[in-house]
């Protein structure tokens, strides 16, 4: 009998447990790829606002402890997502419902 905490990303095995294991779902890396994108809109004046300046230094630890791009991301999902939607951002809504099924 195999162990399940060894569960692969494999199609043919189905969708990986993340409650078993994160082995194959690469979380920091799609949630880098995420903050990229992010930074993408917010760093431009005509769509930051008040709260995301204070990402930005929450995402620097500037207020406290730096957090990781995950649990940054985790902490904000309702706002980032909200960002993608306003802008008819398909791909980055994408990351994002990726990033809190599988990750989160």
């Amino acid at each position: 009998m195999s162990c399940t905490c060894r569960k692969s990303a494999d199609p043919l095995l189905g969708d990986p447990d993340r409650y078993v294991s994160f082995i194959g779902l690469d979380c920091d890396a799609r949630a880098a790829h995420l903050m990229q994108r992010v930074r993408h809109y917010i760093d431009d004046p005509r769509h930051s606002n008040a709260f995301w300046e204070y990402f930005k230094k929450k995402a620097a630890g500037a207020n406290g402890p730096r957090l990781d791009d995950l649990l940054l991301i985790h902490c904000h999902l309702g706002q980032i997502r909200e960002l993608f939607e306003d802008l008819d951002d398909a791909e980055g809504l994408a990351l994002v419902d990726g990033i809190e099924k599988e990750c989160c």
